[in-house]
């Protein structure tokens, strides 16, 4: 789909010079900040780091979204548990997991693929694994 709109001059010079900086084009930079501007409008407590290539979701002043989800999927019980015993053994509150498990929710298969690039799990005992992680998202009502 193709959009139409005018910027202001400033915004427009900021995207300019952003979008050189960070070596992409100005419509890729505006399209990732729309992206990740809505996620943020619907996860309060979500945002975003890592270089341009490799963005991830992160908890303000937090761990990743899938570091949280990955500890969350070793853990025994059901979710409320879960996130109880992580709250117990980390330093985050039990609103912040749910923030992030809400994320989860909402971007499942972004979650299951950096979780299984990040433990390093290649061909098929990767797909096995993302399998197995899409399922119990899938039985925990995370996706």
């Amino acid at each position: 789909m193709n959009t139409s709109f005018r910027i202001s001059e400033s915004a427009s010079r900021r995207l300019v010079e952003r979008a050189g900086r960070e070596g992409t084009s100005s419509i890729a930079l505006l399209s990732r900040l729309i992206r990740e501007g809505f996620d943020q409008l619907d996860h309060p407590g979500i945002v975003f780091r890592g270089p341009i290539t490799d963005r991830r979701a992160v908890l303000a002043a937090g761990p990743n979204v899938w570091e949280v989800v990955a500890r969350l999927q070793e853990l025994d019980g059901p979710m409320e548990r879960r996130i109880a015993v992580l709250s117990q053994q980390s330093d985050l509150q039990s609103r912040k997991i749910e923030i992030a498990v809400a994320y989860a929710r909402d971007h499942g298969n972004e979650i299951v693929e950096r979780i299984v690039r990040n433990r390093r799990l290649p061909g098929p005992e990767g797909r096995g694994f993302a399998a197995h992680l899409s399922s119990w998202l899938l039985e925990e009502w995370l996706l």
